[in-house]
């Protein structure tokens, strides 16, 4: 299988003249198994736009499109791009919608649909021509057919959001964004008239569990892509409880995980090509952080596992 980026930015697109070695697009990343013809898509950023586009002139031609949408949750900059996504338009495109709700009373196709609304944009989701079939994502193991099986892991952000592990051929491929660590809920401060010392040592025990759990879903890939939004710093500062991760923490939970290949991913938008390039010069160097080799995403970076 391979793996390609079309879109590797957090939040917002960021398109502009410091953004052109990484990207600005926001997730999107396509999954492919060459042997069976199979497409699967991960995320519906911005970045979905361009590959659609890339559909149209390569696959449309060959026949109908018949491919696979999977959806790590429901913000929107990880949907925005669906409505500019050009295959939903054909009658003889065919498209299976996966991904999790957060409330059992909205239906998948109306999370996402619904930013497709006369009040928003010009054409509505019931008009769109192609056969389109959603379906809502649990945790659990999945057989995909072809010999894909696939694991799917909640991870801590402030709506659902999944965490995918496809298995092929005795290769892993993870992703584990949105998501940041796990904290202790308790108040923590013996000095708080609220602090609880047992309940200190329960939330504790809780967050460790559930923090262990996630590095054990991606533990051994061969290549995991995991959010690093922020810096440690950044993170410490301002940005606990957002949801995302830092980026040393990433590298060394990615390492006690024992995966081969780390991507650091959903960038922060306001982050410019020339302060990734001196945080690669950082991080990248040497393995000086452990076994993981490390990259980050950058928009049409390609690998083959």
């Amino acid at each position: 299988m391979w793996i390609k980026f079309w879109g590797v930015r957090g939040s917002i697109p960021c398109p502009g003249s410091t953004t052109i070695k990484y990207g600005g697009n926001t997730a999107c990343i396509e999954l492919c198994f060459p042997e069976h013809d199979r497409r699967i898509i991960i995320d519906a950023g911005s970045g979905i736009r361009e590959l659609g586009n890339q559909l149209l002139a390569m696959e449309h031609p060959k026949g109908a499109i018949k491919t696979e949408l999977f959806l790590t949750h429901t913000h929107w900059d990880h949907i925005m791009g669906y409505p500019f996504f050009a295959p939903i338009y054909l009658p003889t495109t065919e498209l299976k919608v996966y991904g999790p709700v957060n409330h059992e009373g909205e239906s998948l196709e109306k999370v996402v649909g619904d930013q497709m609304s006369y009040r928003y944009f010009p054409v509505r989701h019931l008009e769109l021509a192609a056969k389109i079939k959603y379906t809502s994502l649990k945790e659990g193991r999945f057989n995909l057919g072809d010999g894909i099986i696939l694991t799917t892991k909640y991870l801590n952000h402030p709506v659902l959001c999944l965490g995918y592990r496809f298995e092929y051929k005795k290769k892993i491929f993870c992703t584990a964004y949105d998501t940041e660590p796990f904290q202790n809920l308790f108040q923590v401060d013996p000095k708080d008239p609220s602090y609880d010392a047992a309940m200190v040592r329960e939330g504790a025990l809780v967050a460790e569990e559930q923090n262990r759990g996630v590095e054990d879903f991606y533990r051994g890939a061969d290549l995991l892509v995991h959010d690093a939004q922020y810096t440690r710093d950044e993170y410490e500062a301002t940005k606990v409880g957002w949801g995302h991760t830092a980026m040393e923490y990433a590298i060394a939970a990615a390492n006690r995980g024992r995966v081969k290949n780390l991507i650091l991913f959903h960038h922060e938008p306001v982050r410019t090509d020339r302060e990734f390039d001196e945080l690669a010069d950082q991080f990248e160097d040497g393995r000086k952080y452990g076994a993981t080799r490390l990259y980050f995403a950058r928009e049409g970076l390609k690998i083959n596992l």
